[in-house]
């Protein structure tokens, strides 16, 4: 991976490989992880696919809440206290979950790590690289720490479907809460280091960093908060519902394992190709590039026969473009918005996506129950990443009319 800074090229190396190692535990464990739990859940405990899906709602909609705060937070240097107290308190809800003998405490779990994944996923990491490097300088350090988290699936939806099929869903919820309490938490703790993060202006000056007002009256911004909250929905309702999507098209559980573990080598993969590819293109060309990708993998699940080839093929084209897009949302703050406050303003356009990405694994499990199938699900999705399209294609226009405020 490269250094995201020249001064310390040893250090920068391994505060990006520190940051990378815990992103896949923490995306893997807290993320990836619960559609194969909540189907183990729905099996051993006869709870409906819509009371499960409604907790992660719940705590996908406190993400959303805490999206701003948390930016704020690590905008003023607390990044490694956010993220290594968010690990510790997973790996014990983690616990709480694999005691869970009723809804009430199902639900507090659920809501409690739905809300740390604004505290451990990709926003903070993004907000404390910026931190380090300044925001215009965060694009390689951004890409280097995307390139590790996109193996989070791929390590560990097999790893959690071994996991359950050997010991159970409680003691493998036991294992994700270990691995949340030690190595997440312990990374960032160890990679963080608040006295090398670059000072920001209003950092400087001891405020308190909020976005500016105006950034708000930027026609850029709503596009990209538009677009974004497409992709937040479209991602969710793919992610959490691929498993039992599959299975309902005749995939064996072997078979569908395999197909959705392509996403992560595909994620990593179009990683790559934009690292060396398009290493100096702005993200406004490379996103415009593929956000076409996402209903055309998603079109292809609806109308190719549901055979391995056609899953993992999907799997292989929305793995490839998620990749990307995720290097997009990273860096689309400075270079299409504003390149103030990196953290707060990242974190208030993060913040309808993550309230889109809590309703939407709800509002698909309704569809599947209305529809009796995945059929209506399969079109809401393609449809929402038309509108990912289309609202990206108009922020694009917009920041090309309009540079991002200095």
């Amino acid at each position: 991976m490269a250094a995201p800074d020249s001064i310390a090229p040893r250090r920068a190396f391994g505060f990006i490989t520190g940051l990378g190692i815990a992103q896949i535990c923490s995306w893997g464990s807290i993320y990836y992880s619960f559609p194969q739990i909540a189907t183990a859940m729905e099996a051993d405990l006869g709870w409906s696919k819509a009371t499960l899906y409604g907790a992660a709602t719940v705590g996908l909609l406190l993400a959303g809440l805490a999206a701003w705060p948390v930016g704020v937070a690590v905008d003023r240097g607390h990044g490694r206290v956010v993220m290594s107290l968010g690990s510790l308190l997973a790996g014990a809800l983690f616990l709480l979950w694999s005691r869970i003998d009723g809804l009430v405490l199902f639900y507090v779990a659920i809501a409690g790590l739905g809300t740390l994944q604004a505290a451990t996923l990709y926003e903070p990491a993004f907000a404390v690289v910026a931190r380090r490097t300044g925001a215009l300088e965060a694009r390689a350090g951004i890409t280097a720490l995307t390139l590790w988290g996109g193996f989070a699936s791929t390590v560990f939806i097999p790893l959690v479907q071994f996991l359950l099929d050997r010991i159970g869903w409680r003691d493998t919820l036991l294992v994700l809460g270990l691995v949340n309490a030690t190595i997440c938490a312990g990374l960032y703790a160890a990679v963080i280091d608040r006295r090398l993060d670059a000072p920001t202006p209003h950092a400087a000056r001891g405020s308190a960093a909020p976005p500016r007002p105006r950034v708000t009256r930027i026609p850029a911004f709503w596009a990209l908060a538009f677009a974004f909250t497409a992709y937040a929905a479209t991602f969710s309702a793919f992610t959490f519902h691929l498993y039992p999507l599959l299975a309902e098209q005749g995939f064996d559980t072997g078979a569908t394992v395999a197909a959705m573990a392509v996403i992560g080598p595909a994620q990593v993969a179009g990683r790559i190709a934009i690292w060396t590819l398009a290493p100096r293109a702005s993200v406004r060309r490379i996103g415009a590039f593929v956000v076409p990708v996402f209903p055309l993998a998603l079109g292809l699940l609806a109308m190719l026969p549901p055979v391995f080839a056609t899953a993992a093929l999907a799997a292989a084209l929305y793995g490839a473009a998620n990749g990307i897009m995720t290097i997009v949302r990273g860096m689309a703050v400075p270079e299409m918005v504003t390149r103030d406050s990196y953290g707060a303003v990242n974190g208030l356009l993060a913040a309808p996506g993550l309230v889109a990405r809590a309703l939407a694994p709800a509002g698909a499990a309704l569809l599947w129950h209305a529809g009796g199938s995945y059929g209506p699900v399969l079109a809401a999705m393609i449809a929402g990443a038309a509108v990912l399209a289309v609202a990206f294609w108009f922020a694009a226009g917009l920041s090309r009319s309009r540079p991002p405020i200095a």
